[in-house]
């Protein structure tokens, strides 16, 4: 397969949407590192497409929010100093191997040697020192970068020893480091982050098509185990209906979050397609606005975690695939998971909760802001109608994800209710530990138990976890619909693609094609 052919495969009905749409998109064409020898490879080992959904607006994601990006970028152009394993733990990558003083405050890493970045840059313990350092700085606006924020001091010991030293204990720190919040950059090479990002990774940006594509080409520099193909592209679908066919047709390899379950039965029917179901740090949330009325009443969202029958959802929008953790924002992969048994399904009381708030017909209208996601439009129906069962005026708001979704919802806070995926590892502290977050729920409690966990020891961190969810569901912070399913289909001959997602990345390096499909 060659360059050409590849592109082709990317952008093969791409153009008849666009000219039905009436919209021209501008490539941006980019290069991190030389590929010359890597398009002569590809005719030997075939590239391999994936398609997904979520398109990213960007490459940078130090200033923008959404797990599109790293999704795209994280292993495959960016590196961190530890990895998250399939288990959740803590693994050495970038970094040796690491000391931790006896106060659990300074952390010494040893650096892999003769790791380069992609344009030729060295990557060294000053690398690593600016990298954590500009996470720090206002070049980064992306508000998961409070996770770096247990930092108050980094020192290159030499040239392939870090040391780094937080405010307290921070058991939330190192694990995320292991996130995007953690990859490694080199100064030379941060100018053009959104166009042209520049990692240790296996891979080199070589196309960005807004709203389409991003085509990478395997690196013959890179430090560790070479790519199982000379180059990838994840190709992004508005629907599933679109990515099945394509498929099906040959034009991608594999469908990687799988958005529409009810069509496997059509694609499996073919034969020699591989269906795999992986587990995913992602909860659905059916977040409500803490800040605005009716919701800043705890009796209205109380109302709202009885009223919603989630296995019904699952059932009926998700075609049974998810998992219920009873409205509980945690997935069932983290240590301090619980199923919450708080609020079963139950209008009768939801609709005496609502009447104890005064919620009648003259106030009783809210807006779901439904980002134009294929979950979230298969769920809002269903929940629409359980709302409405109980005497809340539900209206649906289309909202086109993710510009005017992070603008309005995300950043200006402008919204009654709305449906979306938080696929972050561990994110409780940002969703419910900060008042300023979108979701508005502001709870010291909550904040003290995940302080106290944070700097515990390992039992008291799962502890604290299990407090602060506690009163995050004694308050109905917000609802947790299901934990999100990673649906994963591979045409024939394809193999490596990792079904279980718990950390930012989808790893193409591991994906390898048996044979060429046209």
């Amino acid at each position: 397969m060659d360059v050409t052919h590849l592109n082709d495969r990317i952008r093969h009905g791409a153009a008849t949407t666009l000219v039905a749409a009436g919209t021209t998109l501008a490539l941006a064409g980019c290069s991190a590192g030389s590929t010359a020898t890597q398009t002569a490879a590809i005719e030997d080992s075939g590239a391999v497409v994936v398609a997904v959904s979520g398109t990213p607006a960007t490459l940078d994601f130090t200033t923008t929010g959404g797990a599109a990006i790293p999704q795209a970028m994280m292993s495959n152009v960016y590196e961190t100093l530890v990895r998250i394993d399939d288990d959740g733990h803590i693994i050495p990558w970038l970094a040796t191997g690491w000391e931790v003083s006896d106060d659990r405050t300074v952390y010494t890493f040893h650096l892999r040697e003769g790791v380069t970045f992609a344009n030729g840059s060295p990557f060294t313990a000053e690398t690593a020192k600016f990298s954590i350092d500009r996470v720090l700085s206002d070049a980064w606006t992306n508000g998961l970068k409070k996770l770096m924020s247990p930092v108050t001091d980094t020192r290159v010991v030499d040239t392939h020893t870090l040391e780094v030293t937080l405010t307290a204990p921070s058991n939330q720190w190192l694990f995320a480091m292991g996130t995007f919040v953690g990859a490694m950059m080199t100064p030379d090479g941060v100018d053009a982050l959104a166009t042209d990002p520049v990692g240790t990774g296996p891979y080199t940006v070589t196309d960005f098509a807004l709203g389409q594509s991003i085509s990478f080409a395997a690196r013959d520099d890179y430090w560790g185990e070479p790519p199982k193909n000379a180059a990838a592209a994840i190709r992004y679908f508005a629907d599933a209906v679109g990515a099945t066919n394509a498929l099906r047709s040959g034009d991608v390899d594999a469908v990687y979050s799988m958005q529409s379950p009810e069509l496997l039965d059509t694609i499996t029917a073919h034969g020699g397609y591989t269906v795999e179901v992986g587990t995913t740090n992602g909860e659905v949330l059916l977040s409500m606005n803490n800040r605005r009325a009716p919701f800043n009443d705890v009796r209205v969202r109380r109302a709202v975690m009885y009223a919603i029958d989630r296995q019904a959802v699952i059932d009926t929008a998700w075609d049974g695939f998810g998992t219920d953790t009873g409205g509980a924002p945690v997935p069932p992969t983290d240590p301090w998971y619980r199923k919450s048994e708080r609020y079963p399904y139950n209008p009768d009381k939801a609709r005496k909760l609502l009447a104890e708030a005064g919620i009648d017909g003259t106030n009783n209208r809210v807006v779901i802001s439904v980002p134009s996601r294929p979950y979230a439009n298969a769920v809002s129906e269903i929940i629409v109608s359980q709302l409405r069962d109980v005497g809340l005026d539900a209206r649906i708001e289309s909202t086109e994800f993710p510009a005017v979704w992070l603008q309005k919802v995300f950043k200006q806070h402008d919204y009654d209710m709305s449906i979306i995926l938080h696929i972050e590892a561990r994110d409780i502290p940002a969703l419910f530990g900060d008042p300023e977050y979108y979701l508005g729920f502001d709870s010291p409690e909550v904040r003290e138990n995940i302080a106290r966990a944070d700097a515990g020891t390992p039992e008291e961190y799962i502890e604290g976890m299990r407090a602060a969810v506690d009163t995050i569901m004694e308050e109905a912070a917000a609802d947790t619909l299901f934990n999100y399913p990673n649906i994963v289909i591979t045409a024939p001959g394809v193999t490596g693609v990792n079904a279980d997602a718990v950390d930012d990345a989808l790893e193409l390096a591991t994906i390898s094609v048996e044979e060429e499909r046209d």
